[in-house]
């Protein structure tokens, strides 16, 4: 088909921050040098958060200072605030993904503030970055499809954040299924009202593959245009205030699905494979995504 689609790492951040192990600082960065090797562009890198409440994050500042940005690699920093922003810039990313919660359930339990909270220091965020300059900035809607403790999001909740953000003029907006819980054809509702309140900005999916309706969830958003998606090499993720949330796609499902039917991806299917093995002998558990287990098709 020769459409390119573009797969943004996200397991050094989402893939290892709801691990019982705690890796070293350099063990996430071999993790980083492993996916680069196997074709990973877009890296979210690291989580701005604090430590104390989330210890699988420590050490991004020693991680983005042996890793910064070069020709060819974004690493992208996760950012929950004003200081978290503070942080990003510091530590000169490439990129900041500022999280934005669809319901103040989730955003109280995750960030310590309500959606209108969160989205006030956003603006402010974007003020600041077209004032002093910095990372470029997208934004994640995360539980954009259903929250562990509101329960149902709507559509029109999601519209609205949407919009908003692409007022501020953010380039870059994901919606995020943060616990699993979304099916296809919400998956094509939503990009669909999202392109009409924010018709300039590039759209990024994010699923988690919690209820097995991951893969299908990327299918219907590349069936419906988008041409950028959030994955974790090895199935890896989860967060730590979302009761019972799994991991997310598995990059080398993804790459596999993908480069079958024809599109581009960029990666190296077996260097996926083997980073998710060596990270599961780091883990002690096997892969989630089922390609470390079954291999690619056909076998050399």
């Amino acid at each position: 088909m020769s459409r390119k689609i573009q797969i943004v790492e996200v397991g050094p951040r989402d893939g290892l921050q709801n691990e019982k192990v705690l890796l070293e600082v350099p063990q996430k960065i071999e993790f980083i040098d492993r996916l680069r090797a196997a074709g990973a562009r877009r890296i979210e890198t690291v989580s701005f958060v604090n430590p104390r409440r989330v210890p699988q994050m420590a050490g991004a500042e020693a991680i983005m200072a042996a890793r910064p940005p070069e020709d060819g690699f974004s690493p992208i920093g996760l950012v929950l605030n004003a200081r978290g922003w503070d942080r990003a810039v510091e530590a000169s990313c490439a990129e900041a993904n500022v999280v934005v919660c669809a319901t103040d359930g989730f955003g109280v339990r995750n960030q310590g503030a309500t959606t209108a909270e969160q989205m006030a220091a956003l603006a402010a965020i974007v003020a600041r970055h077209k004032a002093e300059g910095g990372p470029a900035l997208s934004v994640t809607l995360s539980v954009a499809f259903g929250c562990p403790f509101d329960g149902e999001v709507s559509l029109d909740q999601v519209t609205a954040l949407a919009g908003e953000a692409a007022r501020l003029g953010v380039a870059e907006i994901a919606l995020a299924d943060t616990i699993g819980v979304a099916d296809p054809w919400t998956v094509r509702e939503r990009i669909a009202a999202v392109r009409q309140v924010a018709p300039e900005t590039t759209l990024r999916m994010h699923f988690h593959d919690t209820r097995n309706t991951g893969l299908a969830n990327a299918f219907a958003a590349v069936e419906a245009g988008v041409d950028v998606l959030d994955a974790s090499c090895g199935g890896l993720g989860g967060c730590p205030f979302a009761p019972d949330a799994t991991g997310n796609i598995g990059t080398e499902d993804l790459v596999y699905m993908l480069e079958r039917a024809g599109f581009e991806t960029g990666y190296d299917l077996d260097a996926l494979i083997d980073t998710a093995q060596w990270m599961a002998g780091l883990l002690g558990k096997p892969p989630a995504a089922s390609v470390s287990r079954a291999g690619g098709f056909p076998k050399v």
